[in-house]
Order: structure tokens, then C-alpha cells, then sequence
């Protein structure tokens, strides 16, 4: 099991930047793809990013394509989320997720994912 803590959220202005972070601890962290996911209040959760473990290859949601970035250092056992031109309908919470020990690609479903943050909010401002 890998313990995640997101920080980075907070309210920021349409056409703004954040920078999310997810810093692991636990098991080998290097081991698994990383995601990114959000929750708007009444919606369901939303895949918005994720990395595969050496962080060669990354998927995007259509809805943040161009807009942000996600990345991993993993000698910091830490993944990154760039967000910007941001918008007012990027507003949820947002959670990161790592796949099981050896689960080395990117899937968007959530329920390929085994351990979860416990979630930053996020919330643009029109």
C-alpha cells in the first residue's frame, strides 16, 4: 500500500495556473502508474491525467488536453499536476491515485487504481 497527500489546491482566478502535488510514501512508488482525477460536487469522478512509472508516456482527459501537464520525479516519490488557462469548470476536488505494485501503464478508470489521496480542492473563480 502507498499513502498519497495531495497539496497545491486553492482558489485562483479564471485563466489562472495551479500547480498540484502528490507526495507518496510506503511501498516502492516508482512501481506503479500515477493518476489524476476529479470530483465535482453532484458529478461523477472524472479522470483528468495520468503517468506511466518511468513517465515516458502520459494520458490526458479530453477536457484538460493542452491546458495541463503531469509529471513524476521519482526520486522524490512525488507526482505533479500543471494546470492552467483554468477555467471555472475545473472546479472539484482533485485526487491522486496510484496503481498496484507493477501495474506499469495508464488506465482511466478508476477502478484500476488501488490507493487514493484523500483530495485537494480546486476552485476557479469566473
Amino acid at each position: 500500500q502507498v499513502q498519497l497527500v495531495e497539496s497545491g489546491g486553492g482558489l485562483v482566478q479564471a485563466g489562472g495556473s495551479l500547480r498540484l502535488s502528490c507526495a507518496a510514501s510506503g511501498r516502492t512508488f516508482s512501481s506503479s502508474a500515477m493518476g489524476w482525477f476529479r470530483q465535482a460536487p453532484g458529478k461523477e469522478r472524472e479522470f483528468v491525467a495520468g503517468i506511466t512509472w518511468t513517465g515516458g508516456n502520459t494520458v490526458y482527459g479530453d477536457s484538460v488536453k493542452g491546458r495541463f501537464t503531469i509529471s513524476r520525479d521519482n526520486a522524490k516519490n512525488t507526482v505533479y499536476l500543471q494546470m492552467n488557462s483554468l477555467k471555472a469548470e475545473d472546479t472539484a476536488a482533485y485526487y491522486c491515485a496510484a496503481r498496484p505494485l507493477g501495474a506499469l501503464l495508464v488506465r482511466t478508470d478508476e477502478r484500476a487504481y488501488a490507493d487514493w489521496g484523500q483530495g485537494t480542492q480546486v476552485t476557479v473563480s469566473s
